[in-house]
């Protein structure tokens, strides 16, 4: 009793959290957007590339890091050689040391710092203490960066490019997701419009079967007419069945690509009219120039190629680096039973009398010989550099060669929607006469199968020119960044 009632009490829950969903497609379109995993997941790398580009844009501010020992306690056997022998003594030492470290780098590729320190060291062996304080404020310019490879604006103009391309990749494949939610919700659409031609099929074929079956029994028609209606209807229920199961399976990953639950019902509502949208290809091939992201991941590449040059051809040059600092520092050494603020005051006392220490340093690197490596990495960055080039023409050929083919596809799509929503109208009209000529004994069983399966097919095409010509639209806009039958620019 009690697995009976968990059963039950599992199943209420499954029911109660289940949901039903009524979608259009924009309504399908605005789902996959926040529940989607592919959405979801390039919305993480555009938050990766946000972040690059804040860390690299704090490069270029002040760091402070503030660094203490509080306290470090040792224990050492320290020898000692003379005369008399070799000799061991015990170290005991006692250690507090802080440092503060202000640094602001530079757009030049340097920075300039403050560093101040203060140190005690309690030595127990020798009863001493030693404090010190310090202040340093210094300057480091490689020269070359000046000439050469700034390595801190590189690494800034890297991470834009990087936040600026993981951005259109972010609209690219939020415009492939809208092409893959229209093309699963017009398929679901497609196999849900089966389903219903199938049925209503069945149901015609139901009734063409009852109407032969009375004939048979009147003696009106042959025994093979009759079988034939039988044969016919037991297609045509297993068509139907095939719909149901093909509809289920659609559902299935519909529901999936947009991110709800699979046993969440969906319920689609599409009237299957559509708008009339006339496309300029000059128009279209100038807005896949400018918005595609293929053409501007080759600009993007070319610039980061240009900077690889660079930076190989810096590292064949003669490279300087400038060094400058001035220092202010106190000492002092007591007994190691002076107070520390006793200690510390001596060693500031020193401090303000004690001379500065100052040092200005320019070292050189100059290459001498490396046998012509440097020069083979800059000619093979260089090739690089041109590949990427005739790889961005490339690109741009073959873009504008799949917009033009695009667009013929989707004018020549509108012109056969029109022509087969005519021929559907002739074909119901065809039908019914068909049916009540077959009613009132004028034609046999043959010749109204023959007329159900070209209304079935007027039904079938029709369908799959509507959805053939929503899916151009669909595609269209993703491969310029333009609605067109919005007329409004994808932002």
């Amino acid at each position: 009793m009690k697995k009976v009632l968990f059963v039950c009490l599992l199943l209420t829950g499954q029911l109660t959290f289940a949901e039903t969903y009524v979608l259009d497609l924009d309504k399908s379109i605005a789902i996959a957007k926040e529940k989607s995993y592919s959405m979801m997941r390039l919305v993480q790398d555009f938050k990766i590339a946000e972040y690059n580009l804040k860390s690299a844009t704090s490069r270029f501010k002040t760091h402070i890091d503030l660094n203490l020992t509080t306290p470090e306690y040792t224990e050492t056997i320290r020898t000692f050689e003379d005369s008399t022998g070799l000799s061991f003594y015990p170290v005991k030492r006692l250690n507090y040391e802080t440092g503060l470290v202000i640094n602001q780098p530079l757009p030049t590729d340097g920075n300039v710092y403050i560093r101040n320190g203060l140190y005690n060291f309690d030595d127990f062996f020798s009863n001493n203490r030693s404090t010190q304080m310090n202040m340093r404020i210094g300057l480091t310019q490689p020269l070359h960066a000046f000439y050469g490879y700034n390595s801190i604006r590189s690494a800034f103009r890297q991470a834009k490019l990087a936040h600026e391309r993981s951005s259109k990749q972010l609209k690219r494949e939020e415009l492939n997701l809208i092409y893959d939610v229209s093309n699963a919700f017009y398929n679901l659409l497609s196999v849900q419009k089966s389903e219903e031609i199938a049925r209503l099929d069945l149901d015609r074929q139901k009734e063409a079967f009852d109407i032969a079956k009375n004939k048979f029994d009147a003696g009106l028609i042959r025994e093979v007419d009759a079988l034939q209606m039988e044969v016919d209807l037991a297609e045509a229920q297993n068509n139907y069945d095939l719909a149901r199961v093909n509809q289920a399976s659609a559902e299935n990953y519909f529901k999936e690509l947009i991110g709800i639950e699979l046993n969440d019902s969906v319920v689609l509502n599409s009237q299957f009219n559509y708008e009339v949208v006339i496309v300029d290809p000059d128009k279209a091939v100038e807005l896949a120039m400018k918005n595609r992201l293929e053409i501007r991941e080759q600009e993007i590449q070319v610039e980061l190629n240009t900077m690889s040059v660079k930076q190989q051809k810096a590292d064949g040059m003669i490279k300087a680096n400038l060094n400058a600092y001035y220092e202010k520092a106190g000492v002092s050494t007591q007994n190691i039973n002076t107070q520390l603020g006793a200690a510390l005051s001596n060693a500031y006392s020193d401090f303000r009398t004690r001379p500065q220490n100052y040092g200005v340093g320019l070292s050189i690197s100059i290459p001498l010989l490396d046998w012509g490596e440097n020069k083979a990495q800059v000619r093979a960055a260089e090739a690089r550099l041109k590949q990427n080039v005739l790889r961005k023409e490339e690109v741009q050929r073959s873009i504008e060669r799949e917009v033009r083919n695009l667009v013929d596809d989707l004018n020549s799509s509108l012109k056969r929607l029109q022509l087969l929503e005519k021929n559907l109208n002739v074909a119901e009209k065809s039908f019914e006469i068909t049916r009540q000529r077959f009613s009132d004994g004028d034609i046999d069983s043959q010749a109204l199968a023959l007329e159900r399966n070209r209304l079935n097919n007027a039904y079938n095409s029709h369908l799959r020119a509507y959805i053939n010509y929503q899916l151009k639209l669909a595609d269209i806009m993703r491969r310029t960044f333009y609605d067109f039958q919005k007329d409004e620019a994808i932002e």
